[in-house]
């Protein structure tokens, strides 16, 4: 309930503002309570080459001096070293950047720079603020899938300063590079904005894209120095060099001052109410978010929530106004969703709302994450762990004002990540970010982008160094057995008229449409490898909203027709997942236990689907599917135990499948504590007794066609991972497991069955032989 209006914040300190929202709960929602100390700035002089013009400039918007790390970062560049500065959120890394790139425009009015960012909004947000400059013989134009067909030809002929996307690099302006020549020869700098998004397979992708700008720069002979920006993250300088393939110096000592922030952790409290096989329900961390957020407003704290989804932001603002309508009704319109598929406009009007205070309260997902520049907040909810330390830290910097404290609150979901988070603090305070992981030299990535240079300008011995020589050299001969390319003593040679079709998200195939049967309109869209569990004839599948019935899954035309219907129950799809292995290219033996890293072939079918009544979770039938099976070849981290070691940890024979299962659900709810992942990019496989090992073993996969990275790093850290699961199976409070510890939202099998207390000893039994 939203408590009644009291005065506005002055300098009110984070934990003060905590003591508000907390008064009147029960049940002692709060974990933790981290403080983050205040910090002065260290400000720098201008580097002598800086141009008087852009002194004045920066000092027209109230920017004196440079801080430190901005100083460093753009002398670096300055002097031709590729660097990347990794600091965190509202340090002024836009700053660091412009210095050298504007300088280098201002000096040579023939010099060019390009820009890349992961989001059209974050480049938007760039080019207002280079024309908030007025710098006018710096032309800026932002070159992506919103800008018009004559304004795209201005930007080639007539734009210095080009801010695209990886997207748009790779389909529009590498593929014509001809008619981009004049640009591409007077390159100077490459600035590469949030790096760390660029993980997995899109990072692999990207990765190439960026390699194939520097072998098409070369070929004009520019050799532009890179600058990447990114939020704190492990390893920042080995992270973009594997980016760009170049060696890059980091900065990430910050000089920016910071205000102080109350970090607390929250745990919602039981409902009472009991889910699938009786497992406790927690209040759902968007019902908590929308309440905080509720009550943040009201205290008059201009706040912001962070949500997962798209759904679950609008969800979150509805329930938030609705509250505020109750207790403080003029205060309802100050609350409002941003989230991505709003028209560009939109998201202006709302980013300018946020900034001056008309906005209080904003519900979003990580569209506002990335780089947009509203900063100064009273006031951060997380509605659950954004996949990764890197973005908690990025979004809890947008809490602060400067000289004033702050406030984070972080809500976990029912998942075991999030649970384990919340009861064990030091595992985010006292822990370094997690490395950003990508993989080059996957082959499922590295050929098709080999094609894809091929394309634009034949491949030749000189530039296989450049992709991987030795990954190259093994992808090659496959191509041109495959047709795809040609073998000439000059080099490889595309033999398509039209250029290749390679998706740099990896989403595995062309996105199912969801079309509305009466209307023929698009609702949207859905990843191929997902549709077969959410559109599949029967599904229920949600839209703004509003409940539709699939009525056919047409895979050869990917378009899945539904009509609006409004059930009192829900659908949840069953498959069965087979898994192969083809190599093994690490291993540990340690006697009773081995721990493997390799390839393995993943079958999976979803064979029928569940309803449930939507209130009480009771099952009402179960109906077959006949959906073909799907294969895939990817990368894993296995562990196995002999019989031996299963009996001397207790365990039966019958209880090994449960607590196999048991364990291989917590192992994936906790590995995106080491890997930048999410669980929804990894799958699982446990058996009692698989053929190719004969033993008890484990599987965690990555959910990508040659790998993502994911199940590497999990070998790399497996005794810290299953420690941290383990930890988190046993701390859980319930009897027999729940989504808090070992139940799984994607489980093909209903989550049966699961022995949660079997999972402890399992573990237990394989971390003693770990660590012994």
């Amino acid at each position: 309930m939203v408590r009644t209006r009291v005065p506005e914040i002055a300098a009110r300190r984070g934990r003060d503002l905590l003591d508000r929202v907390l008064a009147g709960t029960r049940g002692g929602p709060v974990t933790h309570v981290h403080e983050v100390s205040a910090r002065p700035g260290r400000p720098a002089n201008w580097p002598g080459w800086t141009p008087q013009l852009l002194i004045d400039r920066f000092a027209a918007r109230g920017i004196s001096r440079p801080w430190e790390h901005q100083a460093e970062v753009a002398s670096l560049a300055w002097s031709g070293r590729s660097v990347v500065v990794a600091t965190g959120t509202a340090s002024g890394k836009s700053l660091a950047y412009q210095l050298p790139v504007l300088s280098a425009l201002l000096a040579d009015e023939r010099a060019t720079a390009l820009y890349l960012a992961p989001t059209k909004a974050l480049a938007a947000d760039q080019l207002r603020s280079l024309r908030s400059l007025v710098l006018t013989t710096v032309r800026a134009g932002t070159y992506d899938g919103d800008t018009a067909v004559p304004e795209r030809d201005w930007v080639r002929a007539h734009s210095r300063l080009v801010l695209t996307n990886p997207d748009m690099l790779h389909r529009g302006i590498l593929p014509s590079h001809s008619r981009w020549a004049a640009f591409l020869r007077r390159l100077r700098y490459v600035v590469i904005d949030e790096c760390h998004t660029y993980r997995g397979v899109f990072g692999s992708h990207v990765a190439h894209v960026v390699r194939r700008l520097r072998r098409i720069c070369a070929s004009y002979g520019a050799y532009p120095t890179f600058v990447l920006a990114s939020a704190t993250v492990a390893s920042p300088a080995v992270s973009a060099g594997r980016l760009t393939g170049l060696e890059v110096a980091e900065v990430t000592e910050d000089g920016a001052p910071r205000g102080a922030t109350a970090f607390a952790l929250w745990e919602p409290p039981l409902t009472g109410l009991h889910g699938e096989h009786g497992a406790p329900v927690r209040r759902a961390a968007g019902t908590e978010a929308a309440r905080l957020l509720a009550d943040l407003v009201v205290e008059h704290a201009r706040a912001l929530a962070f949500v997962r989804s798209r759904r679950g932001a609008e969800v979150v603002a509805l329930s938030a106004r609705r509250r505020l309508a109750d207790a403080a009704p003029e205060l309802a319109d100050r609350v409002a969703a941003y989230r991505a598929g709003y028209l560009p406009e939109e998201r202006r009007a709302l980013e300018a709302a946020l900034a001056d205070g008309e906005l209080l309260g904003v519900a979003a997902t990580n569209a506002l994450e990335l780089g947009v520049d509203i900063a100064g907040l009273d006031a951060v909810v997380l509605a659950g762990f954004p996949g990764t330390l890197a973005s908690l830290w990025q979004q809890a910097g947008r809490a602060g004002r400067e000289g004033l404290g702050a406030l984070v609150v972080f809500v976990a979901r029912d998942d075991p990540l999030d649970t384990f988070l919340v009861h064990h603090p030091e595992a985010i305070f006292g822990r370094p970010v997690e490395a950003t992981v990508l993989d080059p030299e996957n082959p499922y990535v590295l050929g098709p982008q080999l094609c894809c240079a091929a394309a634009e300008l034949a491949l030749t011995e000189a530039d296989l160094p450049l992709f991987g020589a030795a990954a190259a050299e093994a992808v090659l001969p496959d191509l041109v057995r495959r047709g795809l390319l040609r073998h000439r003593p000059t080099g490889w040679y595309w033999t398509a008229r039209r250029r290749p079709d390679v998706d740099l998200r990896g989403t595995g195939g062309e996105p199912v449409r969801v079309v509305e049967s009466d209307t023929g309109r698009v609702l949207g869209t859905v990843d191929a490898w997902a549709s077969h569990s959410t559109v599949h004839p029967g599904a229920l599948y949600l839209h703004q909203g509003v409940s539709y019935l699939v009525d056919e899954l047409d895979l050869a035309e990917a378009v899945a027709l539904v009509h609006e219907e409004e059930p009192d129950w829900s659908t949840s799809a069953r498959d069965t997942t087979d898994i192969r292995v083809v190599s093994t290219l690490r291993q540990r033996d340690l006697g009773e236990l081995t721990v493997h890293h390799g390839t393995v072939d993943v079958t999976n079918q979803v064979v029928s689907y569940l309803r449930r009544r939507q209130v009480t979770g009771e099952v009402l039938d179960e109906t077959a599917l006949d959906m073909p099976a799907r294969h895939l070849r990817t990368r894993a981290v296995w562990y196995t135990l002999s019989p031996a070691a299963l009996d001397g940890a207790g365990l039966d024979p019958a209880d090994v499948p449960g607590a196999a299962h048991a364990a291989e659900h917590a192992a994936i709810g906790l590995l995106p504590l080491f890997a930048t992942c999410d669980r929804w990019d990894i799958g699982g496989v446990s058996t009692a007794l698989h053929p190719d090992t004969g033993r008890m073993t484990v599987f965690v996969y990555d959910g990508h066609p040659g790998g993502a990275g994911f199940a590497a790093r999990g070998y790399d850290t497996v005794e810290a991972w299953l420690r941290a699961t383990r930890d988190a199976v046993a701390a859980c409070e319930c009897e027999t497991g729940c989504p808090s510890c070992v139940q799984s939202p994607k489980c093909g099998n209903g989550n049966e069955p699961l022995d949660k207390q079997g999972a402890v000893r399992l573990l237990d039994a394989v971390l003693g032989r770990l660590s012994g």
